[in-house]
């Protein structure tokens, strides 16, 4: 049939019935189908905008279990289009239907355009229409030749968490026209980089369409982190080089296939716990004015607001079924369409609120459980959020991994030299079993890290006391006040050459350490040179050289990026750095070697309760034996001997470690020492000699006979 477009004049379409799944627009090379959930919907219209800006408007009269579709013929790639909700409008009973809203398409695969602040986006019955973002229909077909996930186990993961602008902006080998682009990640330059440290997964902050809040551009800043999603299942336009509508799908797709062919696999940073469109007084641009009370948690009491366990406003209804397919599907359709490998959740403990409580068995994770699809790719929790209860380390089902937030609160507790810290190091250092063993998770559940991309980077962790965060334009107050962080006697940029080296040596003591323990290692892009925010612990609106990496730093702090090289290949050349168990902790009774691990004191002596209770103990021994490690290999399992001592001495004092007997090994070598720029030495010691190991430094040694 043909309809009347809204100002009378026909318009050129035939409308076929359509159908309701896939939800979204979907094109087959003839035509279009498009399909939205709306339980609350009158009516419903798709609405196609042509290049001058012209809408024209076709109702959806076919509704199939509230879920609103048609197919229209000759509509291709590159249609710009939205759907306009007729329904009622009653905010106190939390509806908050407005056709006079031009809304997004939860299941838009690409979006066009910006949203310019008008006031129509916050004012009822204000018409939206090109204030607006689009959505842009794609072309699905894409040639992905042989490309094949380069999947590995975790415990042969190294993950390095990066920011597709922040990544790129700088670095000289990059086309100026592919800088903060898809495209530049898929650099043969950023690439190499990536391989040369040994990195085997990057892990993309935010890369689902995102907005600016309104408040951040007033200010004449962004949202650079991107965790204000609009869109999940469309790549951010703006990290696109190719500037056409849609044509971020088709560069994504090429970034993922060129990682895959060197064998790094992708792993997106997702936000499902809320959206863009903010508290009660945010814009109507999407998911609110479709069904408000379905996608978003309302307080049950003062439905016109929402329940905000994210501190952004709004928390998605993971209770509801359609928000739960929104969620499923988006995470199918980037495994199955756009080839990841794994996704890292933000805020995960608010997809885990049935009612208020965290619940750890909650519909979201089972559903992720029976999925044949989502539960085969690397899944990481942030296993916390900002409501009460919201601090869930260790309580995630067996199938997650998680950022582990004491890994990182023990280490750098113990590198600044807090008291009492000694065992629980031991404890994250051996990979949390304490955390994860009674879940039946393996050390790798634990993601280990010390900087993340909320807080001070590496640099600043051990130049800063306190955070330094004015430019963003909130008097300071914002961003973490307790960084567990030592400036090491100056703050900020200095001078004083013994100030410099101790820096530089508590950044290897803690590269080594993340590096070397049990558990997967996730290190923050721009640590491995030296990056610096100069003291800003939440830079989100700073995009910005503040954030981007200064890729001159790889000339300047050329020390430090061989070091991290070496510890992350030490890692991976000797499997008792990465075991799939735990240890037992027991002596090997009857056997010429000690148990899987010994602990000692710097004297050589195993410790004991006293040694671990002290609240002063700041150094140990840790004998690692690699005499039983089985390492699979393309002909079954062998057997490595590789065994080692670390010597941890956080104290300002140096220290005379003295090496164990022959029991544990005649000679060892020095196989990286944080005491040298680059970690290397030629040194070798006997059985029971003293080594000294300078104040605040980790020596590793390497059983040679």
């Amino acid at each position: 049939m043909v309809l009347p477009d809204p100002t009378g004049d026909v318009a050129p379409l035939g409308v076929w019935p359509g159908t309701p799944y896939p939800l979204g627009a979907t094109y087959d090379g003839a035509g279009t189908n498009f399909s939205v959930f709306s339980e609350v919907a009158e009516r419903v219209e798709v609405c196609l905008i042509d290049d001058e800006g012209v809408e024209t408007r076709i109702p959806l009269e076919e509704v199939d279990t509230y879920v609103w579709h048609a197919y229209v013929p000759t509509v291709a790639p590159g249609q710009h289009y939205g759907f306009r909700v007729h329904g009622p409008f009653d905010p106190d009973r939390g509806l908050r239907c407005d056709a006079s809203k031009l809304l997004l398409d939860p299941y838009g695969k690409a979006f066009a355009g910006e949203f310019d602040g008008h006031s129509s986006l916050h004012t009822y019955g204000q018409d939206t229409l090109g204030h607006t973002m689009t959505g842009v229909v794609i072309n699905p077909f894409f040639d992905w030749a042989d490309d094949r996930s380069p999947t590995r186990p975790y415990h042969e993961t190294v993950i390095y968490e990066a920011h597709v602008k922040g990544m790129t902006m700088t670095h000289p080998a990059v086309p100026e026209q592919l800088r903060g682009t898809y495209a530049g990640i898929a650099h043969p330059a950023i690439i190499e980089h990536l391989k040369s440290l040994g990195i085997t997964a990057i892990e993309l902050m935010p890369v689902h369409q995102f907005i600016h809040d309104q408040m951040l551009l007033d200010q004449g800043l962004r949202n650079y982190w991107g965790y204000n999603s609009v869109g999940y299942l469309a790549p951010h336009h703006d990290y696109a080089a190719d500037r056409r509508p849609g044509a971020a799908v088709t560069e994504f797709k090429a970034m993922v296939r060129e990682l895959h062919a060197e064998g790094i696999e992708v792993i997106l940073d997702v936000v499902y716990n809320h959206t863009g469109e903010g508290n009660h007084l945010g814009p109507t641009i999407g998911l609110r004015g479709i069904d408000n009370a379905a996608y978003y948690r309302l307080m049950e009491d003062e439905p016109e607001h929402y329940m905000d366990y994210t501190g952004t406003g709004n928390s998605l209804n993971v209770r509801h079924p359609h928000t739960l397919q929104l969620i499923m599907d988006s995470l199918r359709y980037w495994i199955l369409e756009m080839h990841v490998d794994g996704f890292r959740f933000d805020l995960a403990a608010t997809l885990a609120r049935e009612l208020h409580d965290v619940d750890r068995l909650s519909t979201f994770f089972d559903l992720v459980q029976q999925d044949p699809v989502v539960s085969q790719v690397k899944l990481i929790a942030e296993p916390w959020d900002v409501g009460e209860g919201g601090y869930q380390v260790g309580n995630f089902p067996g199938l997650w991994t998680e950022w582990n937030g004491k890994y990182r609160d023990t280490v750098r507790d113990y590198w600044r030299g807090e008291p009492s810290t000694l065992g629980e190091f031991a404890s994250r250092l051996t990979g949390s079993s304490d955390l994860y063993e009674a879940t039946g998770r393996r050390p790798s559940a634990s993601i280990n890290f010390v900087t993340a991309h909320d807080g001070f980077t590496l640099r600043d962790l051990v130049s800063y006391n306190d955070k330094h965060n004015e430019a963003n334009g909130e008097g300071n107050r914002d961003g973490e006040s307790h960084n567990r962080s030592w400036n090491c006697g100056v703050e900020g940029p200095t001078d004083d050459p013994e100030v410099l080296a101790l820096r530089e040596r508590q950044s290897r003591n803690m590269i080594a350490t993340l590096v070397l323990s049990q558990g997967t290692p996730m290190l923050l892009h721009g640590d491995e040179m030296g990056r610096t925010q100069q003291g800003n612990n939440n830079a989100y609106c700073q995009d910005s050289p503040l954030s981007w990496m200064d890729w001159s730093l790889a000339q300047k702090n050329s020390d430090l990026l061989e070091f991290t090289r070496a510890a992350i290949a030490l890692r991976a050349e000797h499997p008792v750095f990465r075991r799939r168990r735990f240890f037992d902790g027991r002596p090997a009774t009857g056997h010429a070697h000690p148990g899987d691990i010994a602990w000692l004191t710097p004297a050589g002596e195993e410790m004991t309760a006293a040694d671990w209770d002290s609240g002063f103990g700041r150094s140990l021994t840790v004998f690692l034996n690699g005499a039983a490690i089985k390492e699979p290999g393309p002909r079954g399992e062998r057997v490595t001997d590789d065994s080692f001592l670390l010597c941890f001495n956080a104290h300002d004092a140096a220290i005379g470690f003295v090496l164990p007997g022959v029991e544990f090994g005649e000679r060892w070598s020095v196989a990286l020492d944080c005491a040298t720029p680059t970690g290397e030495s030629e040194a070798d010691f006997p059985a029971a000699a003293t080594v000294e190991v300078l104040p605040r430094c980790l020596l590793v040694l390497r059983r040679t006979a």
